[in-house]
């Protein structure tokens, strides 16, 4: 049974300890930032087959990160909501400088 978090600001830390790797992160940057590119490229050119490839992105990059770097299961699939959330703050966080990658 997986562990229950009151809040986001409680899993969030938990999170971070699951993508200690610089690798692992990175990929995690890179998908998010290539799933936000192809989401804009999608209504920019009216390419509507893009929008497919949003997800894949956002979440092919990071599972390769988890399994060949981390050596972990990613998050998400226990915990999808806070999971999710937790991607894009910390991508925020690391487009920030709050986190190196």
């Amino acid at each position: 049974m997986p562990k229950k978090f009151a809040s986001f600001s409680d899993f969030y830390p938990v999170y971070l300890a699951m993508h200690d790797h610089p690798v692992n992160r990175g990929l995690h940057l890179l998908g998010n930032l290539l799933a936000l590119a192809s989401l804009a490229l999608a209504f920019v050119t009216r390419t509507w087959w893009l929008l497919l490839a949003a997800p894949v992105l956002g979440n092919a990059l990071p599972w390769i990160g988890h399994y060949g770097f981390q050596r972990n299961r990613p998050g998400v699939f226990t915990y999808p909501v806070y999971g999710f959330i937790g991607s894009w703050q910390m991508t925020w966080d690391m487009l920030l400088g709050k986190i190196r990658f």
